[in-house]
């Protein structure tokens, strides 16, 4: 099982990873927590949208962008809070 992804340079540890193609191109799907002190860098690294992705356990590497995205907490800044992120990249076509 993948335990952990690379999203430009930030490493993302994953509870759960789904890859598949989609028209050639790959699609991964991944579910991580989050908690209160690491809540803004991943949401400010998650609103640049474009990616380097790189899953080193599978040796796979592409650019991707954001498909879906969802978070189980809306309130990360209280200390203590962990919330459950779904994050779904699609690799970017070259051309």
């Amino acid at each position: 099982m993948v335990k952990e992804i690379k999203l430009n340079d930030t490493v993302i540890h994953v509870k759960s990873y789904k890859e598949e193609l989609q028209d050639g191109l790959h699609s991964i799907t991944v579910v991580f927590n989050v908690g209160n002190e690491d809540y803004h860098a991943i949401t400010t690294l998650l609103y640049k949208n474009d990616f380097r992705v790189a899953v080193p356990e599978k040796q796979l590497s592409f650019e991707a962008a954001i498909q879906q995205y969802s978070t189980s907490v809306t309130n990360l800044y209280e200390k203590g809070n962990i919330g459950e992120f779904t994050l779904t990249l699609l690799e970017k076509r070259n051309g």
